[in-house]
């Protein structure tokens, strides 16, 4: 684009608020929903809140398959046009979420939700990266990426604000007062602007192939615990489905000139591996930031604001490092950061999953503070070493995939770290009842004890040991928090040796590119 035909003055401010707002608002219903599932399980007939998070990972499955169809629509009628079209169906289905009554009907709405924003979301990047000269383009990727890590600060808080105060529905409500005026705005700005159509080649057979193994794999973790797995006929078929389908998309991916996923990709072995670290890695942290701010209110009793206070800690390092480590990166080995921030992702979730009891506000608050720091940095390096070795469309092609594998193993994780939240639950809980029931050690019997003394203060026999089954269980699901930390932190410290099988990535200021950073800010989308 000719320096005459970008936007200047307040035309460029005016671009970079609105699509910015609408990046935020579009990324925060993944974690902001997220803290009042609770209220829209109890309000969707009442269902446990394990089916209130099914409208958090079918949410970001569909994101996940709306990012290869951005490229078709933009090809075909226009970055600017496409996004305008994007986010007034992501109105319409925000608001078809607000109105729904039943959990069958919201998850569905919450998918195509996901499919609209993951439309939208690339464009509104590259509609305004495009728009900076190219002296000042690691400012703009730099503005993205602090963009990028507001959802998971700001975005946590705003949904626990919306829930206490006034409804749970005004989260998808504030959808609609957001993206309506940014689609009036960025439709009056290009305004009479042409576009150059581009004849793009669309993998059908292979995305619907991709479709439904990753609905079917969704599905069936979704409903595993509460269907019990594969003794359900629904989820059997499933299954029969997601084994059919995959080996079926993988014979037709290497044998398709445009593949919806390109599999050569990964005998590059930087992008391989860069991949893996980032796939597993991202699991991990988004199946943790959901597991923990569910039970916050769960079981440490905490309102939504409150822990979305919690959360809003992150932002203070969050930003200012999201805003700098472009720069890092350039400069230094991504080898080495990647190490170093996976060892500090390690222990914060050690500090997290220390404790053994209930933990004051500042206790979960401090090492939420150090998380924002590492989650802020744990995407530029990543990005910058799975580029290593790729050039021209490899290197946007590689953009894609990691972005989009990387939300669906998102949506993996929260299911997965669920699950394993689920199993242990039970198991710490027979080993406390045994244990402070005296049958681990008979001469220990503190549970007599403890009843004693409930009685001697008023309790009945009955309230007595009702009271102490409720500690036990809370004590419990404590200590199974605890796990699924420590298994993340387990997870990042293997992982920081993987990343050193990667050849080192020296991303010098000489061979910086323009389609290089469209590719790394691509990456970077949670």
């Amino acid at each position: 684009m000719t320096e005459r035909a970008r936007m200047k003055g307040w035309r460029f401010l005016l671009l970079n608020g609105a699509a910015g707002a609408a990046n935020v608002v579009m990324l925060s219903n993944v974690p902001g929903y997220t803290v009042l599932a609770p209220y829209a399980a109890g309000s969707l007939q009442g269902v446990t809140p394990s089916y209130g998070t099914w409208a958090t990972t079918d949410h970001m499955v569909g994101i996940a398959l709306g990012l290869p169809l951005s490229r078709w629509f933009s090809g075909r009628f226009g970055d600017y046009r496409a996004l305008v079209g994007a986010l007034v169906v992501y109105a319409v289905f925000s608001l078809m979420c607000a109105a729904s009554e039943t959990i069958w009907f919201f998850a569905p709405m919450r998918f195509l939700l996901g499919l609209a924003g993951g439309v939208a979301l690339p464009l509104a990047q590259s509609v305004t990266l495009t728009q900076y000269p190219d002296d000042q383009r690691t400012l703009g990727v730099g503005f993205w990426g602090v963009m990028s890590m507001a959802p998971f600060t700001i975005g946590i808080f705003m949904g626990g604000f919306w829930a206490e105060y006034f409804n749970w529905r005004w989260l998808f409500y504030s959808n609609v007062v957001v993206v309506l005026p940014v689609a009036a705005v960025i439709s009056a700005l290009f305004y009479r602007r042409g576009f150059e159509r581009r004849i793009t080649r669309f993998d059908s057979i292979g995305f619907i192939l991709l479709a439904a193994v990753m609905v079917g794999v969704q599905t069936i973790l979704n409903m595993g615990n509460d269907s019990d797995w594969f003794a359900s006929p629904l989820l059997a078929w499933l299954l029969l489905v997601v084994m059919l389908a995959l080996p079926m998309f993988i014979f037709w991916e290497f044998g398709e000139r445009r593949p919806a996923i390109d599999l050569r990709l990964f005998l590059h072995r930087n992008f391989a591996i860069a991949t893996f670290c980032s796939l597993v890695g991202f699991l991990v942290i988004q199946g943790l930031l959901s597991l923990f701010i569910v039970q916050l209110q769960l079981l440490l009793g905490y309102t939504s604001s409150l822990a979305g206070m919690v959360y809003l800690a992150m932002i203070f390092l969050a930003m200012a490092a999201a805003a700098v480590v472009h720069e890092i990166t350039r400069n230094v080995d991504a080898r080495l950061i990647v190490f170093c921030n996976f060892i500090g992702l390690a222990v914060t979730f050690v500090w997290l999953g220390h404790y053994d009891k209930s933990a004051y506000f500042d206790n979960v608050t401090t090492p939420m503070f150090f998380f924002g720091f590492s989650l802020a940095m744990f995407f530029a390096p990543l990005a910058t070493l799975a580029m290593t070795g790729l050039a021209g469309e490899r290197l946007i092609r590689a953009a894609e995939e990691l972005a989009m594998l990387r939300t669906v193993f998102g949506a993996l994780g929260i299911t997965l770290l669920g699950v394993l939240f689920f199993r242990r639950t039970p198991f710490h809980q027979l080993d406390l009842a045994d244990h402070f029931g005296g049958r681990r050690f008979a001469s220990l019997d503190l549970l007599a004890s403890f009843l004693d003394r409930m009685e001697a203060m008023g309790m009945s026999p009955n309230a007595a040991q009702s009271r102490a089954a409720q500690l036990i269980r809370q004590q419990a699901a404590i200590l199974a928090l605890n796990d699924a930390f420590l298994l993340g932190a387990m997870a990042f410290i293997l992982l920081a040796g993987v990343v050193w099988f990667a050849y080192p990535s020296y991303a010098s200021k000489k061979r910086e590119t323009l389609t290089r950073l469209s590719a790394e800010e691509l990456m970077e989308q949670p």
